[in-house]
Parts: C-alpha cells; sequence; structure tokens
C-alpha cells in the first residue's frame, strides 16, 4: 500500500520498534493525525484466540464513558407497545416484517446499529445475509436482542461499541475522534480495554492480547504496551 507524503512525514515521529504507554500513544495519534477531516481513532488488538471454535469468541459491548464522537442511527425491530416505547426513546427507525423487503430488494441500509425483541428474531433471521456480513445481525451477547428496547437505545445514542473478532482474530474498536482531549479518549480507551480484559475467553492457552494498536483513520499505527494496556 503505497502511503502519501503527509502519512510518511507523520510516520517518523513514531519508534516501530517502540511499545508505547497509552497516554503517549494517544498524544502520538493525535499528533500524526493530518487528514482534513475529524479522523476516527481505532484500537486494533491481535489476538491469540481462534474464532473457529465457539469457546474462544470474543463477542461483546462496552459504552464508551465518552462516547464515539460520532451520530447513530438505531433501527429497531417491535411491535405494539415495544414499537412505541423505541419511538419514544429515540429510535431513528422503528418497524417489522414490512422493512424486510425494503432491506433486502432495495438494498436500504441507512442505519448504523439494529435492535430488535426477542419475538422479532425470526423476522430479523431472514436478513441474515444481507446484516451479517455487515456485523449488523442483533445479538444478545452485544444488548441489541432485549425487551428493554429504552435501554439499549440509551446505550448506543450514549456511546455504546459492539467488538468482536473478525477473520484474522483481531478486534478493532472505534473509541472516539481525533478531535476529543487526551484525558477522554484515555479514559474510552480504559473502559475498552477493561472490557476486553473480561471477555477473556476461559478456555484460552497462552497469550490473550498480542499486540494493541492505536491508529487515526488515515494516520499511521502506534503500538501500545498489550501487558500494560489491560
Amino acid at each position: 500500500m503505497k502511503h502519501g507524503k503527509k502519512y510518511l512525514e507523520a510516520a517518523k515521529a513514531i519508534d516501530r520498534a517502540k511499545l508505547y504507554d497509552a497516554e503517549e500513544a494517544i498524544k502520538l495519534v493525535k499528533e500524526t493525525a493530518v487528514a482534513k477531516f475529524d479522523e476516527t481513532v481505532e484500537v486494533h488488538v491481535r489476538t491469540g484466540c481462534d474464532g473457529r471454535h465457539a469457546d474462544q469468541q470474543v463477542r461483546g459491548a462496552v459504552v464508551l464513558p465518552n462516547g464515539t464522537g460520532k451520530t447513530v442511527r438505531v433501527l429497531v425491530f417491535a411491535k405494539g407497545a415495544k414499537a412505541d416505547e423505541a419511538e419514544a426513546a429515540g429510535a431513528d427507525f422503528v418497524g417489522a416484517e414490512e422493512l424486510i423487503p425494503k432491506i433486502q430488494n432495495e438494498g436500504w441500509l441507512d442505519f448504523d446499529v439494529v435492535v430488535a425483541t426477542p419475538d422479532m428474531m425470526g423476522v430479523v433471521g431472514r436478513l441474515g445475509r444481507v446484516l451479517g456480513p455487515k456485523g449488523l445481525m442483533p445479538n444478545p451477547k452485544a444488548g441489541t436482542v432485549t425487551m428493554d428496547v429504552t435501554k439499549a437505545i440509551a446505550d448506543i445514542k450514549a456511546g455504546k461499541i459492539e467488538y468482536r473478532l473478525d477473520k484474522a482474530n483481531i478486534i478493532h474498536v472505534p473509541i472516539g475522534k481525533v478531535s476529543f482531549s487526551e484525558e477522554k479518549l484515555g479514559e474510552n480507551f480504559k473502559a475498552l480495554m477493561e472490557a476486553l480484559t473480561k471477555a477473556r475467553p476461559s478456555s484460552l492457552k497462552g497469550t490473550y492480547m498480542k499486540s494493541v494498536t492505536l491508529a487515526s483513520t488515515m494516520g499511521p499505527g502506534v503500538r501500545v504496551n498489550p501487558t500494560k494496556a489491560q
């Protein structure tokens, strides 16, 4: 992958061989973000898990104390009183079966998170092929399959993020924007690391977090000392 001049210049400020403390890494990520827009700060954790084994899956959610800096659009699958509750709680879209063709046939995906009441999962399951690959399928572990739609919506709007292993057993999570203060990013990073540490599979032998890297959307990665991050 070819990088531009700005990226290469920014990368010079980072010692690739060094494992930084979180505070120092966050400072560097902010300093080396050179794009003209407010970049997202992301955490990439390479794990020692093998996601092919069900008992080594890492999946869950955490509410970041300072949010993500992003406006999140929530779609809720619910009926009757629960649909009314979702609308009152501030869901951006609420519906049931009538949304299936819109998503399946028209490719409508103007939402970031999907919440469903348990009784609607039979309907939502028909959208597995569309929502699954995009990481949008509601999941009880992430708190997005629930009867308490008010709490689910409030948490998501407040900065709840999901984490899960990708095919390479890496977790990629946004923890805020470059415009956030170092303190706010630090608090979000700490909350994420505490959640991931608790989510360590009990069956895992050996190292859990092999590497932790912080980076802005367009900036170079800064490696964080995994032992100090946990």
